[in-house]
């Protein structure tokens, strides 16, 4: 897509200023005159969203150029603190990193342009919300230092796409193990001052056991971002990526940073694959009879093996603390919040005090 038609598609109807999409309003609106532009979506003959599955062998052999590019003109940067690549409107000038704040940005240009991400969920909640969900969260960190509200300003909050990769699945798996039926004896034993005694012991018989399991996986998430921390995109997830996603248009990214998928295709299917067998082994597990098992060994068949890349929002605070650095996550879809913050050695010693004070008077209280 040239330049021109990239700046046609998001030009205010009314003044002809560029519009930015406002979570609040669900739709690009323009900052000059406020003017209104609901964003378009391509739908099937049958009314509903076109958000396609793309076979996974079939990519991993070749991805065709018409999946590459933003179609609308873009300009990227990596930072070289975190590694991060962020892509954003060439009208924007970036300082600092969005992800680390460091300064030191460098031009990107790739070989090839991104896999282009072909269906995102839009930005819902707004920065007001994210404000008071933040000022929320600092206030139920009870082992946070008590200046820490007054160092850690909401003013760095940003808003921001990052790249995920879905896998969908259908797995049959055949199984065999052994399982352990408990059952309880009588046993005589003499005490420590020579008297005779009986308990019930437990005992396990084992018994050969198999099994099969269909299941399918539908929609696995797999982050492919770097420049936000992994725990804290697991503890603010899930996306309702199954539902609720829109096709890709480059309207809803209008005014905000996207950032490159730095995990690439392959490496994510690896690491999708190893979470479904992982999940796979639970499943068949809790199949087995018996009150325990052992020697479970799975053998899997996978089929209808596919994949999608997407875009998903969220909304990100870093702030300092003393000598180092902290991130704070928001869910731009759902507003579930996650992230890091700096221990008052001083509560929480009072606190194991305070524990240990309660647990010795109901030790004393017991015994008189």
């Amino acid at each position: 897509m040239s330049e021109a038609t990239a700046r046609q598609k998001f030009s205010c109807p009314a003044c002809g200023g560029e519009a930015r999409w406002e979570p609040a309003r669900q739709a690009l609106v323009c900052p000059f005159c406020n003017t209104v532009s609901p964003a378009q979506v391509e739908l099937a003959p049958s009314g509903d969203p076109v958000i396609q599955e793309h076979d996974l062998a079939a990519a991993m052999r070749s991805i065709p150029d018409t999946a590459r590019g933003w179609q609308a003109q873009k300009t990227s940067v990596r930072c070289q603190s975190c590694q991060a690549i962020s892509v954003f409107d060439p009208q924007r000038v970036g300082q600092r990193c969005d992800f680390c704040g460091s300064s030191a940005l460098v031009p990107y240009e790739e070989i090839k342009e991104a896999f282009r991400p072909e269906s995102l969920l839009p930005m819902k909640i707004g920065e007001p919300q994210v404000r008071d969900s933040i000022r929320r969260w600092y206030a139920s960190r009870w082992f946070a230092p008590n200046k820490l509200k007054r160092l850690a300003s909401t003013d760095t909050v940003k808003g921001l796409y990052i790249p995920y990769w879905t896998f969908d699945a259908q797995v049959h798996a055949d199984w065999t193990a052994e399982s352990g039926y408990y059952y309880y004896v009588t046993e005589t034993y003499r005490d420590s001052n020579g008297q005779t005694r009986t308990r019930q012991v437990r005992k396990v018989r084992w018994v050969p056991s198999s099994g099969a399991l269909d299941h399918f996986f539908d929609d696995e998430l797999v982050p492919a971002s770097k420049g936000v921390h992994p725990g804290l995109l697991r503890g603010i997830e899930p996306f309702p990526t199954t539902t609720d996603l829109q096709p890709y248009n480059p309207g809803f990214l209008s005014g905000w940073v996207v950032e490159r998928y730095q995990i690439d295709l392959l490496a994510a299917a690896r690491h999708a694959r190893e979470r479904m067998d992982a999940e796979t082994e639970r499943l068949c597990a809790a199949q087995v009879p018996g009150d325990t098992h052992r020697n479970l060994d799975v053998h899997t068949r996978y089929s209808r093996q596919t994949f999608k890349h997407l875009l998903a929002p969220i909304w990100m605070l870093r702030y300092n603390f003393g000598q180092r650095s902290f991130q704070v996550v928001i869910n731009g879809y759902t507003g579930r919040i996650a992230g890091e913050y700096p221990k008052s050695w001083v509560k929480i010693t009072l606190a194991v005090l305070g524990a240990l004070l309660l647990a010795g008077g109901l030790f004393l209280l017991a015994r008189s």
